[in-house]
């Protein structure tokens, strides 16, 4: 197995498990993960939450963990990685706002690299209008802004992951054994005991 080049995109309020889970994991199994966010240097952090399922009508939210990132926004090429990785949390909210987030994105699905998204960082990808014709799962609260990019929201339990060729997608962090397999199968990834 070759290693991999993967690129990360987050902000202030991602996800902690949606971000600190995927990015050791990944680096574990060998691939270098670059963590960037728009503003922002390596050695910056940002702020993650929280978001736990706790019987109310949507998920709760505390504060994380202080995440450092470890690459800088303003320096990365995407041409330079073989993989996306986007975490959900509030930060896909305002992070899609950034044309040059959106480009990034849209690099990945034009040159059809493979791309991990959960929870709401479809958001992200509806954003820059990479899901029309493709399923896609999300926190069901994304849905509707799936179906309206034109691609179709997948709606499964929250411990399942989806793939539609290129695109891996889950709807919150219960999934990460399944979404974190089958992303590295999307790699090319073997993991052998």
């Amino acid at each position: 197995m070759a290693a991999k080049k993967i690129l990360m995109l987050v902000g202030d309020y991602v996800e902690d498990y949606e971000v600190m889970v995927p990015f050791q994991a990944l680096q574990m199994v060998g691939h270098t993960v670059h963590a960037v966010c728009s503003g922002k240097k390596a050695g910056d952090t940002v702020r993650t939450a929280v978001h736990d399922f706790e019987g109310d009508q949507t998920y709760s939210e505390k504060p994380g963990h202080n995440f450092a990132l470890n690459a800088t926004f303003a320096e990365v090429s995407a041409q330079d990685y073989d993989a996306l990785v986007v975490p959900g949390g509030r930060a896909p909210e305002y992070i899609r706002l950034d044309q040059a987030v959106l480009e990034i994105v849209r690099h990945f699905d034009t040159a059809h690299k493979p791309i991990a998204a959960i929870c709401h960082g479809a958001q992200l990808l509806a954003a820059a209008g990479v899901l029309k014709g493709k399923g896609c799962s999300a926190y069901p609260a994304v849905g509707p802004e799936v179906t309206l990019s034109g691609g179709t929201y997948v709606d499964i339990p929250v411990d399942k992951a989806h793939v539609d060729g290129n695109l891996v997608t889950a709807p919150a962090w219960p999934a990460h054994p399944e979404w974190l397999a089958k992303f590295l199968k999307v790699l090319g990834t073997e993991i052998t005991l």
